[in-house]
């Protein structure tokens, strides 16, 4: 049974990246793969990734350009950066771009699985907002479903605390229906119609204001997705 995570292998050696989805689908890790810095791009712009394992020498594009490029663009997904490279300031020089780690080759597939679940145990939405958090004036609880205000309190469903713990995981970041749907549905969006995820937004927001809180905390971005205004 796989774990659900779905990882993203950067990778132009094929012995490497063939080696490292062997080994990460034995640890029941969906797992893609790409060779180069522009499928890469392309391929991180029409899905969301639970991690990304990134070579810092592809063709095209850079792993540090990617890399930047992504956290410019207010990507959060996991990073994690594989080089040859050994020197001290190459891999200060990833985090600073906003890797989550680095790992330098040769290193133990062992020791990089480990890296793997601790990076996801860091960014995981439920442990970075928590069970109970604050959305706007709201006080949520993923635990018994509800969302407080004042002293009025509402029931929600699953999907819709899902949804929302996503978003006060990714304050002011475009997140789009593919993020929404994985995170509530935990399976792919392809295939339905994106008007599941609009209706779901709509109640959502029919919701907040039923409660008597702020009602434009979820903004629609017109061809892109919703974004949490913390503004």
């Amino acid at each position: 049974m796989k774990t659900g995570q779905h990882i993203l292998i950067v990778e132009d050696e094929p012995k490497i990246r063939d080696g490292l989805r062997d080994f990460l689908e034995f640890h029941e890790f969906r797992v893609e793969c790409v060779d180069d810095g522009l499928a890469a791009e392309r391929r991180v712009a029409e899905h969301r990734f639970d991690l990304i394992l990134l070579d810092l020498m592809l063709p095209h594009i850079s792993g540090e350009q990617l890399c930047l490029k992504w956290r410019q663009a207010g990507l959060r997904m996991p990073i994690l950066m594989l080089t040859a490279k050994g020197q001290e300031k190459e891999k200060i020089a990833g985090l600073d771009l906003g890797a989550d780690d680095y790992i330098t080759k040769p290193f133990s597939l062992e020791e990089l699985l480990a890296r793997i679940r601790a990076v996801l145990r860091r960014t995981d939405p439920n442990r970075s907002v928590g069970q109970t958090f604050a959305f706007g004036p709201f006080a949520v609880d993923m635990e018994r479903l509800t969302l407080r205000y004042n002293d009025d309190t509402a029931a929600l469903t699953r999907r819709q605390a899902m949804m929302l713990q996503l978003f006060a995981a990714n304050p002011g970041r475009i997140v789009t229906r593919q993020e929404l749907y994985e995170s509530a549905w935990n399976e792919s969006l392809e295939g339905i119609e994106t008007r599941t995820i609009d209706m779901h937004i709509a109640r959502l927001r029919d919701l907040l204001e039923q409660a008597g809180g702020k009602t434009d905390l979820i903004q629609t971005v017109r061809g892109e997705g919703y974004r949490y205004d913390v503004s």
